[in-house]
Order: C-alpha cells, then structure tokens, then sequence
C-alpha cells in the first residue's frame, strides 16, 4: 500500500492538496492511504519549509505548492511500484 502524507497546519492549500490527490488517485489502479500531519514537530522532521508538503512512502515530493494531477498519478504509480 503507498502511503501518502500531507504535512500542513489544515490550511486551505492543504485542504486541497488533499482533495487534489483523492481526485487525481481515486480513479488509478493505486493502493493508498493519506495521513494529515499537522503536528510542527513532526511537519520539521521532513525538512521542509512551506507548506503543504507532499510525502509518497516516506520521500518528499513537492512544498510549498499544488502538483498538477497527472504529477501526483506519475509519484503514485512510481512510487507504488518501488515498494
């Protein structure tokens, strides 16, 4: 299963980063969970400096900003398959 992590406070770009990689992943072949972290603590322990991140299987893949949906299908497919 790829397990996909959105690190961000519950901002509205976070919010939708969330939505973004449901849409993007709900009609794909990929078996996924998405975890919020929201905690500062945990939000530094990837190194990041802008929110929202977007963490695939424990690599940080975007800050800062929205990856386009077809981005986001690419690190899924690639990502689930590197398990």
């Amino acid at each position: 299963m790829l397990t996909i992590k959105i690190l961000g406070s519950g901002c509205p770009n976070c919010k939708r980063l969330e939505r973004e990689v449901n849409d993007a992943l709900s009609g794909q072949a990929v078996d996924f969970e998405v975890i919020k972290v929201t905690d500062y603590a945990d939000i530094m322990t990837y190194g990041i400096m802008s929110t929202p991140g977007l963490v695939m299987n424990e690599t940080v893949l975007s800050t800062g900003r929205i990856p386009k949906r077809q981005q986001i299908i690419d690190w899924a497919l690639q990502y689930q398959t590197a398990e």
